[in-house]
């Protein structure tokens, strides 16, 4: 038996999550160099993450052209409101899809907005180029009483009215109902409309305020109708990039800055340009997306996760930014396959729904499946260069010890390379890291493919050769794979010559 006594084990967990703004000499083991189609985990890790299916099999019918995107999709009371050309649309996850609204001539990107009125559910929505228009389940109705704005592209609720902005004619101004109303549009019973010193740019109701947003101004609404609303700036200084990029995220709310993403509370805390990014350690990630208008986001609730889509609709760009909130910090990784041309997320009857439309004139579910509709998701983790405290010592390195959490089956690779991946140094050939026979989980596992009472959190011991003065680790799917959370290492080596 060969003699271990030697040999150093050097223990990391995963966790940090993607990190691009600090050295290879600063980062923390369990930080990622690289974090592709990997999110980090709520329980620790870092995890591979689901694919997205069809929610219909049939597609949104189009009104003139084959290329017309989806330019809305929302969930409302179990069925999917989807826009697409100068139509809207119902459908449930089978059968044709329903027509429910049309002549919306020049129809933009929809922003909507589920609000309870008298005991009944609606939806409004609004497209930049027509009327707003509400939904009851059974009837449209356009919101085109005297007053009431021609072309709004952002709708809201706050303090029982809605809300109004972006009007083509008069970017500046908000027009909003009479409280209790949904067509009230008359002064006299408590409508009314205000300016701001700016092209707006978004709406969202927050706690007991209304926040708007400009392109460089952040303001807030406070009171409770016409008699006693306070117009109050936030900062003067810097504001949203795009409206669709606004959501409410972990108690507070974010969005696409000048530089990146920010928080409405870490504005007002800190205040104007002082302020730091939330996303400092991926800034490198924004700082080439200077065409930000198609950009989309969504919100994963039971993840506490934020997603940001760098959509480009003259383009084929599928990439963005995962951010997640873990205790005290944020943590970042980014994916590769996901283009949607609108998004939703919203919990319904206790079910979680994330959605999206595409540019083929589909709606998807996401968080589903272990594919992007068929198309191979492919997932990268890099680890910094690890030095394991001594740069100028060689190790020799003999084995590494990886903690996972799989969900079915897992067809990856483990690589290993040595001092900053120099081309100069021997490479090892691809270690397999796949599982074949991995815990049953009741309800999705199959019989025969799967081994019941197997480890939840098995180590997989993987003999590996090679010696360096640093090496990084790196796992890559090499074909389909189930999610599978990878939660740490353990490299093991014996010390060699100094250099």
């Amino acid at each position: 038996m060969a003699d271990e006594s030697q040999l150093s084990p050097f223990v990391f967990p995963l966790q940090g999550g993607l990190v691009l703004d600090q050295s290879t000499f600063t980062m923390d083991p369990g930080m990622a160099y690289e974090l592709q189609n990997f999110e980090p985990d709520t329980q620790g890790g870092y995890r591979r993450i689901n694919g997205f299916t069809k929610w219909n099999s049939n597609i949104v019918p189009q009104t003139s052209a084959s290329t017309e995107p989806v330019l809305m999709t929302a969930m409302y009371k179990g069925n999917v409101i989807a826009a697409r050309g100068e139509k809207v649309f119902k459908g449930g996850t089978s059968g044709s899809w329903t027509e429910i609204d049309t002549g919306r001539t020049s129809a933009g990107k929809y922003t909507f907005f589920r609000y309870n009125l008298a005991g009944t559910d609606f939806i409004v929505w609004a497209d930049g180029a027509n009327h707003a228009s509400k939904y009851d389940n059974s009837t449209v109705t356009d919101l085109n009483a005297t007053g009431a704005p021609a072309n709004p592209k952002f709708v809201a609720g706050f303090k029982n009215s809605l809300f109004f902005a972006g009007m083509s004619a008069t970017p500046q101004e908000i027009v909003f109902t009479a409280p209790y109303s949904d067509t009230d549009f008359s002064a006299a019973n408590g409508a009314g409309s205000f300016s701001i010193d700016g092209t707006i740019t978004g709406l969202i109701p927050f706690r007991e305020v209304l926040y708007i947003f400009a392109d460089e101004r952040i303001y807030k609404l406070v009171g409770n109708t016409s008699a006693d609303f306070q117009l109050q700036p936030v900062t003067r200084e810097l504001g949203c990039k795009n409206g669709h990029t606004i959501r409410e995220f972990a108690g507070n709310i974010i969005f696409l800055g000048p530089d990146g993403l920010r928080t409405v509370a870490g504005t007002e805390k800190i205040g104007d340009v002082e302020l730091g990014t939330l996303s400092t350690p991926v800034q490198q990630l924004f700082l080439d997306e200077t065409d930000v208008s198609d950009f989309d986001s969504l919100v994963i609730p039971e993840k506490t996760q934020y997603r940001i889509f760098f959509t480009k609709s003259a383009g084929d760009d599928k990439k963005g930014v995962i951010c997640s909130k873990k205790a005290d910090r944020y943590e970042f990784s980014e994916f590769i396959g996901i283009r949607p041309s609108c998004t939703d997320s919203n919990i319904f009857n206790g079910v979680s729904y994330i959605l999206h439309g595409g540019y083929d004139g589909f709606v998807f579910r996401q968080e589903q499946g272990n594919t992007f509709d068929g198309t191979t998701i492919t997932g990268r983790y890099r680890s910094p260069d690890l030095t394991m405290g001594d740069a100028g010592i060689r190790k020799n390195f003999q084995r590494v010890i990886i903690s996972y959490a799989p969900t079915g089956t897992v067809n990856s690779d483990l690589f290993v390379r040595y001092d900053y991946e120099d081309p100069q140094v021997p490479r090892p050939a691809a270690y397999p890291f796949d599982s074949t026979s991995v815990v049953a989980l009741y309800g999705s596992s199959i019989y025969g493919t799967a081994t019941y009472g197997g480890q939840s959190n098995p180590l997989v011991r993987q003999s590996i050769e090679g010696s360096g003065f640093a090496v990084a680790l790196r796992v890559v799917d090499s074909g389909v794979s189930s999610p599978y959370s990878l939660k740490g290492f353990q490299l093991e080596f014996d010390a060699g010559a100094r250099r």
